[in-house]
């Protein structure tokens, strides 16, 4: 029977056979160094590439890899969620499996927890490898959600990070099922700091986070910590209203003085255009909300598993 670890390293899988065996080279080198229990707990979520048998193989070989095997794809926020619900460490650090956050800053993120702190985020202060259009969406999305939600996120993170276990408790008592982890991290509070490290380029295939995902995470990041989008509907509607008022006594003025511009149709149905399509966005929007909460009362699990850590010990 394997220790009860110190460190629990969630990595979420889903198509990489090409990275999995440099990942666990270099997680095992690195956490070697520190002389404590650890742990590797790969989340498999529905790959279909043969990451599946390897991460079984590989669990065969090492009793401190853990896999976890989901039924099917539920995404990556979910699949980092069941790393941390299987999770036993004091300290559960989260990491992409493709490389490009370097297991070897796992040292320094553990160095800030040894020195107090209970979330240790890492900073992207470098991003090698990629396209301008791809640095230009992410510097956006992060300031634009800072902007907008109604919590602290730190700028330019991920989900790299290190979290206590006091933290990681109170995360896997948070069940709902539009996640965005880093916002749920920050919110709980606790003792938080940052390390800048670079960024580097994927170590084998292409990303799985392309724009149209990252869109999808900036949404539930918006309306999982803001009532934003639902203040501004307001707001247009008063802005709206207020230039209705005041345009009623100038129309009328410049209808009584037979003016050519205000004799036809043609300013009114524009008027009506676009008014309407402010009321069907706003109304997008709330369909938005009212699918969350949807989701949320039907009490569906987050995931299904296939197999669990417990079947391969």
């Amino acid at each position: 029977m394997m220790a009860t670890p110190t460190f629990s390293i969630i990595a979420p899988i889903w198509n990489e056979i090409e990275t999995l065996p440099e990942l666990y080279r270099r997680v095992s080198e690195v956490m070697d160094q520190t002389g404590d229990p650890w742990e590797l707990i790969l989340i498999d979520d529905g790959s279909t590439d043969g990451s599946t048998d390897q991460i079984r193989a590989m669990a065969e070989e090492d009793a401190r890899i853990r896999p976890v095997i989901f039924a099917r794809n539920f995404g990556h926020q979910i699949a980092v969620t069941a790393g941390l619900d299987y999770s036993r460490g004091q300290a559960v650090v989260i990491i992409d499996a493709d490389l490009q956050d370097p297991p070897e800053v796992i040292l320094e993120l553990i160095a800030k927890w040894r020195e107090g702190y209970e979330v240790v985020y890492a900073v992207r202060a470098q991003r090698e490898g990629e396209s301008w259009f791809k640095l230009f969406t992410a510097k956006l999305f992060y300031r634009i959600i800072n902007r907008l939600t109604d919590i602290d996120i730190p700028l330019d993170t991920g989900d790299f990070r290190l979290m206590d276990r006091a933290v990681v408790n109170v995360m896997n008592g948070m069940r709902e099922h539009h996640r965005f982890l880093r916002g749920m991290s920050a919110w709980v509070g606790f003792k938080q700091t940052g390390v800048e490290y670079a960024r580097a380029a994927r170590f084998a295939g292409e990303t799985h986070y392309p724009f149209r995902k990252m869109l999808k995470l900036a949404l539930t990041a918006i309306t999982g910590f803001s009532f934003f989008p639902l203040q501004l509907a307001t707001y247009l509607g008063f802005i709206a209203a207020g230039l209705s008022i005041i345009s009623i006594p100038i129309v009328g003025i410049l209808r009584l003085s037979r003016m050519a511009a205000l004799l036809g149709q043609a300013s009114t149905l524009i008027a009506v255009l676009f008014l309407g399509g402010v009321q069907l966005i706003f109304l997008g929007i709330l369909g938005e909300y009212i699918g969350r909460l949807y989701d949320e009362a039907r009490g569906r699990p987050l995931y299904i598993t296939r197999q669990t850590p417990e079947d391969f010990e």
